[in-house]
């Protein structure tokens, strides 16, 4: 069986500038002959049109570099992290092929694990007739009677994911039913070592950098993005719940006010930030990187070079 590529993953918590460090080190590589194409390991990236909410790399940042793993599905369809593995497998051979290096990027701590490790997602039990059910009581219940659920069921794996999110919150439950609250399944291994990299921001600087970033996005074109969606697709599909849609569609539904909405969005973020953390404190292979003054390109440079020998 062939070698994977070479792998360098990106790891951090929302606005820890995975984005812009994935540009400048493959920008680095660039420089000494060594070809890299960048792999998204955001499970909100996968929809088309969720642009500014999402924090896309534009098309000209697209250009400089390949890029994969970004808009693969639209808004209402669905996307699992086995949908995820499945791309990124086919992504890695063509990687592979063409002698390059790939770079993992991304905050969704579990699309990383499942490359990066080797998850045998597929050992994941999935019960179609369970999941009908706990979307009608979903719509029936609300979202906060299935989190006091699963809190009650599998208070662990509670703690680790977006409990503002229905499909998380619902496939979470859907697992929990059948196997408790188990721990993920066994990692089969990438096939070659791994580096992994992540990005270490102060606290205050990470929270204002993303109360910042949720204004800008609000200024520069998340609530007609979110209109133009809605005009689309039905806004009860799971992506719309995501950080950003949700506060654009109250305000567009006169159920807040644009002040209340960016609030929401930035704190629902620094709420995510945090789980971001406690999850990827879990990956004990990551090297950290100081990131509150800037984007460390030189350190993560020398440390993908010395990696790849």
């Amino acid at each position: 069986m062939p070698l994977p590529p070479p792998l360098v993953v990106i790891a951090g918590s929302t606005a820890s500038g995975k984005t812009a460090l994935s540009l400048e080190l493959a920008a680095g590589l660039a420089r000494r002959g060594v070809a890299a194409e960048i792999v998204s390991a955001d499970s909100r990236q996968v929809y088309r049109g969720m642009d500014v909410g999402t924090a896309k790399v534009t098309q000209e940042e697209r250009a400089r570099f390949p890029h994969h793993g970004l808009d693969l599905v639209d808004p209402d369809e669905p996307f699992s992290v086995v949908d995820f593995q499945e791309h990124v497998a086919g992504v890695l051979a063509g990687i592979a092929a063409r002698e390059g290096v790939a770079l993992l990027v991304g905050g969704t701590g579990f699309y990383l694990r499942a490359v990066a490790a080797g998850l045998d997602t597929s050992a994941l039990p999935w019960n179609p007739a369970l999941r009908v059910e706990l979307d009608a009581r979903l719509a029936r219940e609300g979202l906060p009677s299935l989190v006091a659920e699963l809190h009650a069921l599998a208070p662990a794996r509670a703690r680790t994911i977006d409990l503002r999110n229905p499909r998380r919150v619902v496939r979470a439950l859907e697992i929990a039913h059948v196997r408790g609250d188990e721990p993920l399944p066994e990692a089969r291994g990438y096939g070659r070592p791994v580096l992994w990299l992540g990005l270490d921001v102060d606290r205050a600087v990470l929270v204002d950098r993303i109360r910042r970033r949720a204004r800008a996005q609000f200024d520069t074109g998340l609530v007609e993005e979110t209109e133009r969606l809605a005009a689309r697709f039905d806004t009860s599909a799971p992506s719309f719940s995501g950080i950003g849609y949700a506060e654009c569609l109250a305000l567009l539904e006169g159920r807040c006010t644009r002040d209340e909405a960016i609030a929401a969005d930035a704190q629902r973020n620094v709420a995510f930030s945090r789980r971001q953390a406690t999850w990827f404190r879990r990956e004990r292979e990551i090297r950290w990187l100081p990131a509150t003054r800037g984007i460390p390109a030189t350190e993560a440079l020398r440390s993908a070079l010395a990696y790849l020998g």
